[in-house]
């Protein structure tokens, strides 16, 4: 083939592609569509068309044969993270949500975080045979992200408290890890004497005997945070199975749920949740401050967008408190991949100036921050290490 030939085919595709953008009569004007990009061209007209400068006339009529019908179209011609979009689009602009509400609805969506928030807000208005089939979806999203997520997220945990329940110089004999301190000494066996020099001891630090480090997650659950509420509960779930870890899961609107006793299914910890109302911080924090028994051994995680509808001085206060006491503090203003969030720009900084980093962190970097937490490294410095490698700004304002 040519280069003529290739150039003609990249321009016949150009066309073909804004044809398609266009739609309706500008797509007739540039040559009209095949049989294929006919039905697909419908696909997004009914999503996405307008009558003049009217309102959306969006095809679906609120069927929902119709709808599970297009649903099925756009997952036929389209790959997954654009039905992704296109579903979350018809959610916003066609009132998508109240057709979940049937259970035929869920065999023909394409489940994935956001969808999941969708149900859990719609969890109280729910049919009971809706309901079930919203389980299902739910816990099909959730058993992806464990096997996605659970596995790092124990292995990096696990790894930084045993660093940090480890000594050089351990006091007694029955401080010494014998175990490590073989397998670190290996290199010194004597053949002749059937033995091995411990030229370094390996030991138990004070807070492996006996004392756990308290992970206590506090999740915003406005509507704007739904994205961040799925991954938490996930992530509370994992923490809440590693032994050596004390987890406890709180949520909060206006008022306060500990979930904690749910930590051993996330999917109840999910419709434990009530996606969708207003915000009081400070009442959160006052609760998980009651929590923390052992200061110097807890690490509290704030995940909100810092929209404080209750008492923000006293707020800032209690957070102060807890940081003052020895407890590490991190602010997550979302925990999430969708981007750079929305979120109350004075209260970050006034957390920043108190040492407290404020700062939306993905999935996937999570566990390396709760390794740093629980080891008591600098949160700060970590944030800020972070946001420099991703070329972020300062650890009030970035994304790590």
């Amino acid at each position: 083939m040519n280069g003529t030939d290739t150039g003609a085919e990249a321009a016949t595709e150009r066309m073909r592609r804004w044809r398609l953008v266009l739609g309706g009569t500008a797509a007739d004007a540039l040559g009209g569509l095949g049989a294929a990009d006919a039905r697909m061209d419908g696909a997004l007209g009914a999503l996405y068309d307008r009558d003049g400068d009217g309102p959306r006339r969006g095809g679906l009529e609120g069927s929902a044969p119709r709808v599970a019908a297009w649903l099925g179209d756009i997952r036929s011609f389209f790959p997954t993270g654009v039905v992704r979009v296109m579903q979350a689009d018809a959610m916003e602009r066609l009132g998508l949500e109240r057709l979940l509400l049937e259970p035929e609805m869920m065999e023909a969506v394409e489940p994935d975080v956001h969808l999941v928030g969708t149900l859990l807000s719609l969890a109280r208005v729910m049919p009971e045979a809706a309901r079930e089939s919203a389980r299902a979806v739910v816990r099909g999203v959730v058993a992806d992200l464990e096997r996605r997520l659970a596995r790092h997220t124990r292995s990096v945990v696990q790894g930084a408290l045993d660093r940090s329940a480890r000594t050089a110089r351990p006091r007694r004999t029955a401080d010494i890890d014998w175990d490590r301190t073989i397998r670190r000494n290996l290199r010194h066996y004597l053949p002749e004497r059937r033995t091995v020099v411990p030229e370094t001891l390996v030991g138990y630090g004070r807070r492996a005997r006996g004392v756990r480090r308290h992970v206590v997650l506090a999740v915003d659950q406005s509507g704007s945070m739904a994205s961040s509420v799925v991954y938490a509960g996930v992530f509370g779930a994992v923490l809440g199975s590693m032994r050596t870890l004390r987890t406890s899961l709180v949520v909060f609107d206006t008022s306060v749920a500990d979930l904690t006793g749910r930590l051993a299914d996330p999917v109840e910890v999910l419709f434990g949740t009530r996606l969708g109302g207003g915000t009081d911080i400070n009442r959160a924090v006052a609760y998980c401050q009651g929590l923390l028994t052992r200061p110097s051994d807890s690490v509290f995680v704030l995940i909100s967008d810092l929209y404080e509808g209750g008492v923000r001085e006293e707020m800032l206060r209690r957070v102060a408190a807890m940081k003052a006491a020895g407890v590490q503090v991190v602010v997550l203003l979302a925990l999430s991949d969708d981007g750079a969030p929305s979120y109350d720009r004075a209260n970050a900084s006034a957390l920043a100036a108190m040492g407290v980093p404020a700062f939306a962190c993905t999935p996937d970097r999570f566990p390396e921050l709760m390794a740093a937490a629980v080891q008591g490294r600098s949160l700060v410095s970590w944030a800020e290490r972070e946001q420099a490698g991703d070329g972020g700004g300062g650890a009030s304002a970035g994304r790590v």
